[in-house]
């Protein structure tokens, strides 16, 4: 073990923290026990989640280490405009609560491979099911178990691996208790997220004040805003070193709303959280989570920034260094071990709750296709519902010792740990995203239309990834198109090549469909859709137009 960085008063925060966290589990699981006899209940919380634990839900599910230490060291590396990924989420959460969760809950779909069976074919859905296995286990549930055991162990002074065997076995107990349990006690790591989040951006701002001989929160944001004017840019230029992760203009016309929408709206790990409510309290709780993602940018971002404006001016030099190379992703860790006894503590509690939140979500999506969709439909069809929930569980022990075995070899290169989930994960979401959007509000698309999206998107991803390092592009540069040089190299930007692949996708769905319905005959699979499902309420619509309000007045300011 190293050196421990924690004072008693600290153990003491984080042992209550970990206390009411395990004491209000076991309350939420003993008081619905008598009624989770199905693997809905089990895998959905029909109908037991409120407005507001949904909303809380999806926050403590979405935010994790990747956030809190890679964002972060993005805010070190390239400023605020990372923050358009949390922004362009707010607004992204209100269009999927009013156009693609009616459609969701009106068809009665518990999983994302159901919904593809449901509107292509049980091929299409099973490919699907074990590809979306495969990346939120070996992407997604071991790249959160790895960022989040390396701020542990670089807080606490723990070994890394006894961190990741900690927190993992902490997740299993949350998530074997269900989606009740699971979606009830968020709405606690929420809090602790919150809270520790803000007392280390308080920190980190009257850091730089004290810093520059002045004191005071606002007196260190406005210090930020003058020593590190250009980190607080939203839209980057081609000449910025960064333009290459966020290009200009593509964070609010182009990929960046592929990335949202299939995140948001096309993804087991996020909807499955809505999929058990009606819909008013559906679309309650993802206003509530759209207001919650307008304001993490506070906690993860600004204390970044606020660590490189320190860096420049000549401090924490040696601590942000690692292999002799500057490491953004050591930003937070380092700000949290400035904190004072107690502050310490919670600081601790919010990165671990937002840590653990994540991969217990992510272990019970997991566990929700295997079981719903691998095990149920080919491995034991006639299942019963008590099998179903047993199978789960055991899926979700399955899935978290896989993460802890695979976590330590995982490749996370110098983009840092957010970016580096953006770009892989991107590879396949132009093809996914295209394959819904279409199955959603075109009757006529077909299953061929549906695989072609997705084999024929990966593939185009990984084209341009690669064939442009080793072809002279020079001369799309003349014609305004984004090519990016590093080291003689030229590269698209991911959020480009995104782009690029899901007008692609697009185009390939509809030609194939077309020739697949030369008569006509619309796609006797289509969904059940109608108008009336897109209305809503007065005070959504009120809450939405403020989202909308304050988003306008953000870019206009950091433009």
């Amino acid at each position: 073990m190293k050196q421990n960085l924690l004072d008693t008063k600290d153990y003491i925060v984080f042992a209550i923290y970990f206390v009411i966290v395990a004491a209000y589990g076991l309350y939420i699981y003993n008081k619905k026990k008598s009624a989770s006899t199905g693997s809905k209940d089990y895998f959905l919380a029909e109908g037991s989640l409120t407005w507001w634990a949904i909303g809380a839900s999806l926050i403590a599910s979405n935010i994790s280490a990747e956030q809190f230490i890679g964002m972060s060291g993005s805010g070190f590396k390239m400023g605020l405009a990372i923050a358009t990924y949390e922004w362009m989420g707010g607004l992204t959460l209100v269009i999927v609560a009013v156009f693609f969760i009616p459609v969701y809950l009106k068809n009665k779909i518990a999983t994302m491979p159901q919904f593809l069976h449901q509107r292509y074919n049980g091929t299409v859905a099973m490919i699907m099911a074990v590809f979306w296995l495969l990346l939120y286990v070996v992407v997604n549930l071991t790249s959160i178990l790895y960022l989040g055991a390396l701020a542990v162990s670089s807080i606490s002074g723990f070994d890394l691996t006894f961190c990741m065997y900690a927190i993992a076995a902490f997740a299993i107990l949350i998530t074997l208790g269900g989606m009740k349990v699971i979606g009830y006690t968020d709405v606690i790591q929420v809090f602790f997220l919150i809270l520790g989040g803000l007392a280390t951006t308080y920190l980190a701002l009257n850091l730089v004040s004290t810093h520059y001989g002045t004191s005071g929160v606002l007196e260190g944001y406005s210090l930020m805003t003058s020593k590190a004017s250009e980190h607080f840019q939203m839209i980057l230029k081609p000449d910025n070193e960064n333009y290459i992760d966020l290009p200009g203009l593509s964070v609010l016309i182009g990929g960046m709303w592929i990335v949202n929408l299939n995140y948001w709206g096309c993804n087991q790990y996020i909807t499955q959280r809505a999929l058990g409510a009606d819909l008013k309290t559906a679309r309650g709780g993802l206003l509530f989570a759209a207001f919650l993602k307008l304001l993490m940018p506070i906690i993860v971002v600004l204390p970044g920034i606020a660590a490189y404006v320190l860096y420049k001016d000549g401090a924490f030099q040696s601590e942000m260094m690692q292999d002799g190379s500057v490491n953004p992703d050591r930003a937070y860790p380092v700000l949290l071990n400035l904190l004072p006894a107690g502050l310490k503590g919670l600081s601790f509690a919010a990165l671990t709750a937002a840590v653990v939140a994540s991969l217990a979500g992510k272990a019970n999506s997991i566990a929700t296709i295997f079981t719903l969709d691998i095990y149920k439909k080919v491995l034991k069809t006639d299942a019963s519902e008590k099998d179903l929930v047993f199978t789960g569980k055991i899926a979700v022990v399955v899935a978290m010792v896989l993460g802890v075995l695979i976590a330590p070899h995982l490749g996370i290169d110098k983009k840092g740990g957010f970016q580096y989930i953006q770009e892989y994960t991107g590879f396949v979401s132009p093809g996914i995203f295209a394959m819904f959007i279409l199955g959603f509000f075109w009757k006529r698309s077909t299953s061929n239309a549906a695989l072609f999206a997705t084999i024929g998107g990966f593939g185009l991803s990984l084209l341009l990834k690669f064939l442009p390092g080793m072809m002279d592009l020079s001369f799309l540069s003349e014609i305004g198109f984004s090519v990016k040089t590093a080291a003689g190299i030229y590269e698209i930007p991911f959020l480009d090549r995104m782009g690029i692949v899901f007008v692609f996708c697009i185009l390939g769905m509809v030609l194939i469909s077309l020739t697949e319905n030369r008569k006509g005959v619309a796609n006797p699979k289509g969904l059940e859709i109608d108008a009336s499902m897109f209305k809503t309420t007065p005070g959504f619509a009120v809450g939405a137009l403020i989202i909308v309000g304050l988003l306008v007045a953000l870019y206009g300011i950091y433009w």
